[in-house]
């Protein structure tokens, strides 16, 4: 099968961008079977947007009384464990 290089359309932005023939060889060696909907732009865009948008809560560990900080809003009640406490528990 000989390959070379596409032109395809971004479903975010509609722009055209190139599908190298060194990007399908490494789809091929990934075996991955879709061709990729959005160019390089708009990956890097969703991927920096997850991230970003994260908001963090300060907190007490209910074990050794460090501060500490977690991706949910913690609840009255409800024991809240730092990074350290929590992975000697699992």
């Amino acid at each position: 099968m000989s390959l070379q290089d596409k032109t395809l359309t971004c479903s975010d932005c509609g722009k055209e961008f190139t599908f190298t023939v060194g990007e399908q060889e490494y789809y091929i060696s990934k075996q991955y079977t879709n061709e990729p909907k959005r160019c390089g732009a708009c990956r890097q865009a969703r991927k920096g947007k997850s991230t970003e948008t994260r908001q963090m809560f300060s907190a007490t560990c209910a074990t050794c009384g460090k501060e500490c900080t977690v991706p949910f809003e913690p609840k009255t009640g409800r024991p809240v464990y730092c990074r350290d406490c929590y992975t000697q528990s699992r």
